[in-house]
């Protein structure tokens, strides 16, 4: 299968390139590498993926119709990853989010009507469940109450799929992606910035006072749902990609202590603003229609993302 994948220089984008190329797929990835965050990162990870035998990376933006129709020609799937992610920076970099999370999955999306390809699936979130209190979250509950521009782009993403699905018969499938993490991870992710602090000698912040819940997702799960929505491609669907289980926040940062072999100083702080006490995915409808079974659990996860953290900026184990 040819697939364009966009987002390709990114965290998830990267992972699943790697798993398309190992498995035989032919991968076209676009990426702007932009600098929300260190660019050298992104470019670390193409640099793992240049010379792979079937992958063409084209640096280009998806808000520029003219190198997305070039990017699509010929391809059987458009698999979207590339946005803006994140909730703190949209509160700074609105213009940005609309630009990237919007305009541009717009350009992506009628460029599959124009050339008529077979299937689209696209990156959603969790951060569309936005301020709903029920838990675990299902695909089904309503999403209006948003907190974040972040999640409201998201959402709006989700009804523009739903909208070309509709008039046109594009198929489409949403993923809405449970706090992911793991090697090769974004620096502005909890465990990259904690594991940053504890291993530098800095102290971590801990907001909503520690007493946070979340549903930490290894990445190799992510990639394992992603290439089967793929695969699946279903006319139209949403899924919550997530492990299925919530986290004690401090049950987190214990975690990485241990890997990190030494304890964290902490700033024990308030909510921030458009965040959320807990997330927890009900992931039965994605192991159902997917065959999704996520595997790794925190106590496997965080060691390897630490390891890979060490090597990567080359710090030796004391």
């Amino acid at each position: 299968m040819k697939i364009l994948l966009t987002g390709a220089a990114g965290f998830i984008g990267f992972h699943t390139a790697k798993a398309l190329l190992e498995r035989g797929d032919e991968v076209i990835g676009l990426d702007n590498f932009s600098p929300y965050y260190d660019p050298k990162l992104k470019e670390a990870r193409a640099a793992q993926l240049d010379g792979k035998p079937g992958f063409k990376m084209i640096r280009g933006d998806v808000t520029d119709r003219e190198t997305v129709r070039e990017a699509m020609k010929g391809v059987d799937r458009v698999c979207h990853l590339a946005a803006l992610a994140g909730v703190r920076y949209s509160f700074e970099h609105p213009e940005e989010y609309i630009s990237n999370n919007i305009q541009g999955f717009f350009e992506i999306l009628d460029e599959v009507k124009q050339q008529e390809i077979a299937g689209l699936i696209y990156a959603s979130s969790s951060s569309v469940y936005g301020g709903n209190e029920k838990a675990p979250s299902q695909e089904d509950d309503k999403v209006d109450n948003q907190l974040s521009l972040y999640g409201m782009t998201k959402k709006d993403n989700e009804l523009m799929a739903h909208t070309y699905n509709h008039l046109y018969g594009i198929p489409v499938t949403g993923l809405r992606f449970f706090t992911v993490y793991g090697e090769w991870g974004r620096p502005d992710m909890a465990l990259f910035l904690f594991t940053d602090a504890i291993l530098n000698d800095r102290p971590i912040d801990v907001f909503g006072e520690g007493k946070m819940q979340r549903d930490f997702t290894y990445i190799d799960d992510i990639v394992s749902g992603v290439i089967s929505s793929i695969d699946k491609n279903y006319d139209e669907e949403i899924f919550n990609l997530g492990c299925g289980r919530k986290e004690e926040l401090m049950d987190y940062i214990s975690t990485i202590e241990k890997a990190c072999g030494k304890e964290a100083e902490k700033n024990f702080t308030g909510m921030q603003p458009g965040d959320v006490r807990v997330t927890s995915a009900d992931i039965s409808h994605a192991r159902d229609k997917l065959d999704y079974n996520p595997q790794t659990m925190i106590d496997e996860g965080v060691p390897r993302f630490v390891k890979w953290y060490r090597d990567y900026y080359g710090l030796i184990e004391n």
